[in-house]
Order: structure tokens, then C-alpha cells, then sequence
């Protein structure tokens, strides 16, 4: 890719052929973003795709770039929120961008968080048989984890994420800046998934978190940087080698996410629970549950409960506002979960902090009863 490097920006590229592409992380690539996004276009024409809040923020500066390097551009906001990633607000978008005068040439831009990746991505995934895309993350949830590696979907009243498509970016701009302005439970959300990392693949990211996580809350830019590129180039690494999900390699990254999955259906994937918070609740479980089939210590599931408490984040039902949830509600929602093979329910286990591994058909009996006595 040419176009010109910000300053202090690192560079990332996710190896897959003649689709690879370039993950930058640095500050003040969103200003920047204009030039580094011409030289991938076919036609200087693009479409931003973002939502409110994030436009109060971020558009004015982002249309400024695509202005000053000559590409012809207008904005569709979307409502901030869970409830946008649905088949209606799906349908609406698709409406809009076809009705803007899009070609095939033209580059959807996705400025915002997972949710606007998301629906964003998926629209470039399928209007016009596809068209290019960016992602511009601007939250640390999407940063790490959701910008990269081409997973884009909509929820269903069926389950989360059960409509999408595998569809690859052009290149992600991660700029670090962008998370001044995020919420701080926002921010503590993203950092489920940073951790998500050192638990499935590397225990000594994860003891550097254990003693640096209040550097990376505080935004501090060395610690900040640090766990975002260790995020992203693991991820990387990991859809290089299981673009899509074919082999156990990437279905690691869902580790949490089919207990957190079911935890976010059950609240009906609003702002009640987030969905980081349902991941670091997820992996909790996850770790409690292994430690009572016997396949990791207590020892660990302990440590790794007390980082998630001391980082704000849920790690009982009681504290995500589900005490008393049935275990069967959630045993019915872990059944529709994309992994799910010939009606067994596959879960994502630790053997140690740093190891994880894929258990297909879980013991559905032992599932429920700890489902059930999780308080």
C-alpha cells in the first residue's frame, strides 16, 4: 500500500494473499485518513457509514480528510446502539446506499464500534455482489478484536451474529486517540476482549495486563499501544492461518463468547449488559466450568476472576442483573450458537491461563447443573 505513514503509527499487515491488507495503530489517523485510503480506491467516491454519537465526534474531522485528498463522499448515521445490528436497520441501509449513486468502485468507510462494523461490513459484503470497505474503529472492543478478520453480521431474533458473511477490509485505521472519548464502561467492556488474548494464547500478555491493566484504563499511550497491537497482531496470526473458522485455530477467539452470547440474548442485547461485559462473564464461566470438570486449577479460575473483578467487569450472573436466570433459557440459546455441530453445543475451554481448547459436544447434563447453581 503506498500513501503516507502518520507519525508514531505502527504497522500490522494480515497475510492472505492477494486480499491481504495493513492494520495501522497510531493517534490521529482519522484526520489522516484520507490519504491513506485514496490509493485503495477504484473511484474516488466513498460512503460513511457511522452512528450519532460517534458522528458528534469524529465525522466532521473524518469528511475534512476524504475532502482534502479529493474524494467525493456524504454520510449515512445510523442510531447508536446494540438494536441497530438487526435485519430492519439492515434493510435501511442497503436502501440508502443504493439509493446514494454507489458503483462498485465506490469504498464504504465504517467509522465507529463493533456495531457499526459490523452492519457496515456486511452491507459492503453483499450490495452490489460487494464493494471495498475500510474500518475505522473507534472504540477498544473493536479495536482489538471485531476490525479485524473480516467477521461481519447482524443479530436475528433467532441468536446473535446468525446472518453475515466472512468479508475482508481494505485496511483498518486504529486510531488510538478516538478512545478519549469513549465511556469509561465502554472502555472496560473493550478490555474483556484484550484479555480474551492472553488467556486462549499467551499467559505472559496476560501477567503483563495482570500488572498494567490501570495503564491501559488510564490510556496511558505506551501501555494503550502495547495491548492493542499485541491484540491485533494475534489476531492476525490467527486468521492468516483460519480465515474462516474451518479448523480450531480461530474458533479459539470465541473463547466466552457462547456462554456471553446467551447471556447477551437473554437480556435482549440492549445497553443492560454490553457485549465485552458478557465476554469477560463468559470467560468466568468458562474457567469455573473447566475447573469443575477438572481441566484447569482452581488457582487459575480464581486469578482470572479477581483480574476481571478488579478491571469492573461482571464475573457472577448476580452482577450482570441475571441472578436467577434458569439454566435452561440459556442451555436453549447455547444450542443456536454458530459452532454448534449435529446439535451439540461446542465450547471454548481453558486448559491453563495462556491454553484453550475446542470442546465439542459438552456434557450438556453437567453444563445445566452448573448453569443452574451460577448465582
Amino acid at each position: 500500500m503506498t500513501g503516507k505513514q502518520p507519525a508514531a503509527a505502527q504497522r500490522l499487515t494480515v497475510a492472505l494473499g492477494e486480499r491481504s491488507y495493513d492494520i495501522l495503530v497510531g493517534p490521529g489517523l482519522v484526520a489522516r485518513a484520507g490519504e491513506e485510503i485514496a490509493p485503495l480506491m477504484r473511484r474516488r467516491q466513498a460512503v460513511v457509514v457511522t452512528d450519532a454519537t460517534v458522528a458528534a465526534h469524529y465525522l466532521a474531522p473524518l469528511e475534512a480528510s476524504l475532502g482534502a485528498a479529493g474524494i467525493a463522499h456524504h454520510a449515512i448515521v445510523l442510531p447508536p446502539g446494540e438494536a441497530t445490528k438487526d435485519l430492519a436497520h439492515f434493510g435501511r441501509l442497503i436502501d440508502d446506499l443504493l439509493s446514494s449513486g454507489i458503483e462498485r468502485g465506490t469504498m464504504l468507510v465504517a467509522l465507529g464500534g463493533g456495531v457499526v462494523g459490523d452492519i457496515a461490513g456486511f452491507a459492503a459484503a453483499t450490495v452490489l455482489r460487494g464493494i471495498d470497505f475500510v474500518q475505522i474503529p473507534t472504540t477498544l472492543l473493536a479495536q482489538v478484536d471485531s476490525s479485524v478478520g473480516g467477521k461481519t453480521a447482524i443479530n436475528t431474533a433467532a441468536g446473535k451474529n446468525l446472518v453475515g458473511a466472512f468479508y475482508q477490509p481494505r485496511l483498518v485505521l486504529i486510531d488510538t486517540a478516538t478512545l478519549a472519548t469513549l465511556p469509561r464502561r465502554e472502555l472496560r467492556a473493550g478490555y474483556a476482549e484484550t484479555v480474551k488474548y492472553g488467556l486462549i494464547a499467551d499467559a505472559d500478555f496476560f501477567s503483563w495486563l495482570d500488572a498494567e491493566n490501570r495503564a491501559v484504563y488510564d490510556l496511558d499511550a505506551a501501555a494503550l499501544t502495547r495491548a492493542v497491537i499485541t491484540s491485533c497482531r494475534m489476531k492476525a496470526d490467527i486468521v492468516a492461518a483460519d480465515e474462516r473458522e474451518t479448523g480450531d485455530a480461530r474458533a479459539l477467539l470465541n473463547f466466552g463468547h457462547t456462554f456471553g452470547h446467551a447471556l447477551e440474548a437473554e437480556t435482549g442485547f440492549g445497553d443492560a449488559l454490553l457485549h465485552g461485559e458478557a465476554v469477560a462473564l463468559g470467560m468466568a464461566l468458562a474457567f469455573d466450568f473447566a475447573a469443575e470438570l477438572g481441566l484447569v486449577s482452581a488457582v487459575d479460575a480464581r486469578r482470572v476472576r479477581d483480574h476481571l473483578d478488579a478491571a469492573g467487569l461482571p464475573t457472577t450472573l448476580g452482577a450482570a442483573g441475571l441472578s436467577g436466570t434458569a439454566a435452561d433459557p440459556l442451555l436453549a440459546h447455547m444450542g443456536k450458537d454458530k459452532k454448534v455441530r449435529d446439535g451439540g453445543i461446542t465450547l471454548i475451554l481453558p486448559r491453563r491461563i495462556g491454553e484453550a481448547f475446542v470442546m465439542r459436544d459438552a456434557p450438556v447434563a453437567r453444563l445445566r447443573a452448573f448453569l443452574a447453581a451460577c448465582d
